[in-house]
């Protein structure tokens, strides 16, 4: 999966998986040692474990080796009977360096090997996807703390199915907005650096993010779920992979088919003018649901209003599982709490325009003041029109009618 591993698009992907391996009643388990190092990881760990008994319907235990050196052999040893007996193993955010680094000298990649060999399935996303090839990505350390591109050796777990690949999630990524951050935050330029240390041979596989590359080896197919595309990438030039049914394998083993070279980022420019991204995220539902509620608050509709809240909090509590290292989700909840602000705001005030709630008044005292002057009584007309201003309403005689507005207000509303 190139992103949104626990985000609500991805539960029915996992739950069709754990079903083609009968998981539930075989075991399945999540591996925390890509994140091991986070002041967070047993928080990451229980959303985790609340998105797989909430969205997807199964549940799942945690496999953990967060530091090899303090790991004491009682928990490597339940570690290994945990991945040996699992039908399900999932791997997803942190850091692909570390999770190498821990998982060197142990078991874990003999039992991952021997766990595709067995007929289970393994599901790795973002961080711990980057491990799989034969070289990894150290993505921290290029596009955080600024250390050259270049690659570390990878698990090579794929080189038995006769993939000689590299794996790169978050393909599509789009956050940088200003600069180019495709390709695991990498940019064309580094990836372009990246790709002449590869040994010849070596495709990029790159999958986008919200999308899942499903590689059966029974059925020997590689199969696009999600919302994005896989693309293989060589020497700067690349084969997409929509979503739809599977295809032969062999087309990723075999350097055959039609390449395209990959226009230059649009991420520079405005918003309105990039090509849309087939991602979604909590950010654009919480934009979505805004304008429901501006809409419903123009209309003077409470009960739309408080609607467009309710569906956005069920949405925002959907996404909270979700780990991806973006500012999206934190930007949708400023957007909720805003609503709650105006909404909060309306009902002090009342949801009506004043106009509206006085026309009906108005436009009767000025039937009456209408009346009294066709009966040339003026008096009784401008006691009509004095009595009308103290209540802050102004009339005014044009051409065309009587006008009127409330002078409290500034929005040049004119009736």
């Amino acid at each position: 999966m190139g992103s949104g591993e626990t985000a609500p698009p991805m539960a029915s992907v996992h739950a069709d998986l754990m079903r083609r391996v009968d998981s539930p009643p075989g075991r399945a388990v999540m591996l925390d040692t890509p994140y091991g190092f986070q002041e967070n990881a047993d928080e990451i760990s229980a959303r985790a474990r609340a998105y797989f008994r909430v969205n997807v319907g199964h549940p799942l235990e945690v496999a953990s080796l967060r530091d090899q050196e303090s790991a004491d052999p009682v928990a490597l040893a339940r570690l290994h009977d945990q991945l040996g007996d699992a039908r399900y193993i999932f791997a997803g955010p942190g850091s692909p360096s570390y999770a190498l680094r821990q998982w060197r000298g142990t078991q874990v990649p003999e039992l991952i090997a021997s766990h595709f060999a067995g007929g289970g399935c393994a599901t790795f996303a973002s961080a711990a996807a980057i491990v799989l090839g034969r070289f990894a990505l150290p993505v921290y350390e290029i596009y955080k703390v600024g250390e050259p591109a270049h690659w570390l050796d990878g698990l090579d777990l794929l080189a038995p199915l006769g993939l000689d690949l590299v794996v790169i999630p978050h393909y599509d990524n789009a956050e940088g907005g200003t600069h180019d951050t495709r390709y695991c935050y990498m940019g064309e330029r580094r990836l372009q650096q990246l790709e002449q240390q590869l040994p010849g041979g070596i495709a990029i596989l790159g999958v986008a993010e919200h999308t899942a590359a499903i590689i059966d080896l029974d059925a020997q197919t590689l199969e696009v779920r999600g919302r994005g595309f896989v693309a293989l990438r060589r020497d700067g030039r690349e084969r997409r992979f929509e979503a739809g049914p599977p295809i032969d394998l062999d087309q990723l083993r075999r350097d055959e088919g039609a390449y395209q070279s990959m226009p230059p980022s649009d991420a520079h420019l405005p918003t309105n003018q990039r090509t849309p991204s087939s991602a979604i995220s909590p950010l654009e539902e919480a934009e979505n649901r805004r304008l429901d509620f501006d809409r419903a608050l123009d209309r003077s509709d409470g009960g739309a209003a408080l609607a467009a809240l309710l569906t956005l909090d069920e949405q925002l509590t959907s996404w909270a599982a979700d780990t991806l290292d973006s500012d999206a989700l934190a930007r949708a909840r400023s957007i909720y709490r805003g609503m709650l602000v105006r909404l909060g705001e309306a009902s002090q005030r009342g949801l009506a325009d004043p106009n509206q709630v006085v026309a009906p008044f108005v436009e009767l005292a000025l039937r009456v003041r209408d009346e009294a002057r066709r009966e040339q009584r003026y008096l009784d007309a401008d006691m009509v029109r004095e009595g009308l201003a103290e209540l802050q309403v102004q009339v005014r005689d044009t051409p065309s009618g009587t006008r009127w507005s409330l002078t409290d207000r500034d929005d040049g509303f004119d009736a």
